[in-house]
């Protein structure tokens, strides 16, 4: 009976610390679970592949209820003129740019114009001429017709000197008087030097100034056969003084070619009195040669 007490005291502390290891085997079964064995690696990625538990998975995505929706939309709308703003400015700088070098080639073209047009040597003009003169101190103005030629040479691209010839001619009414002389035809030529200065060149236009300095002979006889024109109230025959102020506007038709009206005072002497006649001319402007 002793033995078997003494071995039921033994089996209790056994059973007790058998219970214990049990107990705590499966606490460490628990709290580290077996790992799985990594798969082998493939030398090709697979793009298609799931991926493993231990990787992170994206987080669910959070859901908005519609009014906070329609205000963020309503927010990005109202800031869009101002996300625009640059790419406006932007544009303004470019349409500048561009008409600064529109503006900068069309410059380049027209100062290319012009130093080809008056960059020429020689003008040789001539045309039709007008005169408004006197015939004779006590006789009333009369309109002359003629013709009217020249040539300037330029030393540098605004001043030369010229060269000037002109001719009129007219029937004159000289009132009644014993020699039944009525309309004598009267001439007068000239024959002018003196400078020439370019005030304005443009590419469609050209403003000069003349002063001109000569002689000028008139021819005033009352007829063919050679009667006297004092006798019926003309300026005598002879050669005298003159000069002329000519302001030439030529209207360019090319670099060397224009068209040119030159409205002209011109002073006379004649029979020693003072005439002060004012003209014009019409006619072509050629240019030669180059500087």
């Amino acid at each position: 009976m002793q033995c078997s007490k003494s071995l039921g005291y033994l089996a209790y502390p056994l059973l007790t610390f058998s219970l214990f290891a049990a107990l705590s085997m499966q606490a460490q079964t628990t709290g580290n679970p077996p790992q799985s064995t990594p798969p082998a690696q493939n030398p090709t990625p697979d793009t298609e592949a799931q991926p493993t538990p231990l990787q992170p998975t994206q987080p669910a995505p959070l859901t908005r209820d519609p009014l906070s929706q329609a205000q963020q939309q309503q927010g990005n709308s109202s800031s869009q003129p101002q996300r625009n703003y640059p790419n406006e400015q932007e544009r303004i700088r470019l349409a500048r740019e561009a008409q600064e070098r529109v503006r900068a080639r069309r410059a380049a073209r027209t100062e290319a114009t012009i130093k080809d047009t008056y960059s020429h040597r020689y003008d040789i003009y001539f045309g039709y001429a007008y005169l408004r003169m006197r015939p004779g101190h006590f006789l009333q103005h009369a309109n002359e017709y003629g013709w009217n030629a020249g040539i300037t040479r330029y030393f540098n691209t605004k001043f030369g000197v010229t060269a000037d010839l002109r001719g009129y001619y007219k029937s004159v009414y000289v009132g009644n008087n014993p020699y039944a002389l009525f309309q004598p035809f009267i001439s007068n030529y000239s024959v002018m030097v003196g400078p020439q200065y370019s005030v304005r060149q443009r590419k469609n236009y050209a403003v000069s100034g003349q002063v001109l300095a000569g002689v000028t002979r008139n021819l005033f006889y009352g007829s063919s056969a050679g009667f006297p024109g004092t006798l019926i109230g003309l300026y005598p025959n002879a050669t005298r003084f003159t000069a002329a102020a000519v302001v030439p506007v030529d209207i360019n038709l090319g670099p060397g070619l224009a068209f040119r009206i030159a409205p002209t005072y011109d002073l006379t002497t004649w029979g020693g009195d003072i005439q002060h006649n004012l003209g014009f001319t019409l006619g072509l402007n050629y240019r030669l040669g180059r500087q």
